[in-house]
This record gives structure tokens, C-alpha cells and sequence, in this order.
């Protein structure tokens, strides 16, 4: 998707128009900030495709930011932190950030990311081996495919674009381990290490929004040095919407 809509909030003028001449060469539009206040008023007008936020902005900072806008908006954010700070990764994955970049980083590099977080949310069908437009349903709750709508016993969830991934990839391999190696390449689109904590991050939203199985136990179970279980009782649906 390289006529994307992008949004850069950062108070380094010259990196912000450096990194906007390198992303515009690669087909994308780019608008830029320079403090958290004006990057979340320009976020909250629904016109960008993704957010580049920047932890460390005058005003508000890129967490308060993000407090913000995930309260409004589902629009992808990816979070740029300072190289080696695994704080930042953190609390920025805890607020609801679908992914990180430390900084200083390489345009290509960036550009790589951002494509890989477009794919993900503009490519449904690339997470299951169903059609595009299937509804998956697991006991009391149902993602549709084509529209990245999920419902918990008949109620709207509220899903960042990665938890979304993660819970459809999750109810499609419903009874199976899914491998933490592959979450990281089907839904983040890239390769973690045994320190990156990414996913383990969004497992731990998922499981705070969604509660636990009506019987009372856990949804998503950890199998260790291994992956990730959606526990289910009962075969998973499929249905393709008419």
C-alpha cells in the first residue's frame, strides 16, 4: 500500500524531514508534528493510514499521546523509542502501540516496518486459509475477516490492528499450539528473539479484554518455550459471509 497516509510525530525537524523525503520517494504521503498536543489533534481527524510516535516530544509526551488516541481511534502506531530502553517498549506496547522501532534508526529499515504493519491490516486473507471475507467464530466470540470487527458475546471489542491479527490467527489454529516464532511472522511480519517481549505483550491485552471462558478458565494459554493455545471445547466455524 505505497499511496498510504502517514503521520510522523516527532520534534526533530530535520529527521522529520529527512524521513519524509525518504517515504515519500517509496510512494507514501507524509505529514509531520512537532509536539505531542498537535501529533494526537491531527491523529484524532482519522485521515492517516499510520502514526509514527515518538516517546520523547515537548507538551505531552508520545505515551500521553497514545493514551489519547487509543481511546478514540484504531488507526496502527508505531512507537519509536530510544535504542536499548526496554521501559519504553514496554509501557508503549502496554498502551496499546502495535509495534516499536528503537531509535536512531535506518529509513530503510523504517520503511520496511511501516509496510509490514500496512500489510497486515489491508491484507486480511494472509492470516488464514479462508476466504477474505469469512467470519470466524469460537464459542462466544467472532471475528469478522474483511471488516476486522470482533465481538465478544454479541458486543463490539475494541482490538488494536495487532491484536486483532494475534486473536484471528489464534482462533483459526482454535485447540492448536501456534509457535511463538510464527506469531511474530504472521502477525508482526517479522522475526523476534528470545528478548523481544512484543508478543507476549499483545497475548496480555487479549487476555485482559476478552476475560476468561465462560467455564471460568483462561482463553489463551501459554505453552512454555513453545507458543500460544486458544482453548475451545468445540470445533471452530468458519462461515463466508454472502
Amino acid at each position: 500500500m505505497t499511496d498510504a497516509n502517514l503521520l510522523i510525530v516527532d520534534d526533530d525537524v530535520e529527521l522529520c524531514e529527512l524521513v519524509r523525503e525518504y517515504l515519500a520517494g517509496q510512494g507514501f504521503h507524509v505529514d509531520a508534528a512537532h509536539d505531542g498536543e498537535r501529533g494526537a489533534a491531527i491523529a484524532l481527524e482519522g485521515r492517516h493510514d499510520l502514526i509514527i510516535l515518538d516517546v520523547m516530544l515537548p507538551g505531552i509526551d508520545g505515551f500521553e499521546a497514545l493514551r489519547r488516541l487509543r481511546g478514540r481511534v484504531n488507526t496502527p502506531i508505531l512507537m519509536l523509542t530510544a535504542r536499548g530502553d526496554d521501559v519504553d517498549r514496554i509501557i508503549g506496547l502496554e498502551l496499546g502501540a502495535d509495534d516499536y522501532l528503537a531509535k536512531p534508526c535506518n529509513p530503510r529499515e523504517l520503511a520496511a516496518r511501516v509496510r509490514a504493519i500496512l500489510r497486515r491490516v489491508h491484507d486480511p486473507a494472509r492470516l488464514m486459509a479462508a476466504p477474505s471475507n469469512a467470519r470466524i467464530e469460537v464459542e462466544d466470540v467472532t471475528v469478522n475477516v474483511a471488516s476486522r470487527e470482533a465481538q465478544l458475546a454479541g458486543e463490539p471489542l475494541s482490538l488494536t490492528s495487532s491484536e486483532f491479527d494475534l486473536l484471528t490467527l489464534l482462533l483459526r489454529n482454535a485447540g492448536a499450539v501456534v509457535e511463538r516464532g510464527e506469531l511474530f511472522r504472521r502477525v508482526l511480519d517479522r522475526d523476534g528473539d528470545p528478548f523481544d517481549r512484543s508478543i507476549d505483550m499483545h497475548i496480555s491485552h487479549l487476555r485482559r479484554k476478552l476475560g476468561p471462558r465462560q467455564d471460568g478458565t483462561m482463553r489463551i494459554k501459554a505453552v512454555r518455550s513453545v507458543g500460544y493455545l486458544y482453548a475451545v471445547d468445540s470445533p471452530v466455524s468458519t462461515a463466508q459471509e454472502g
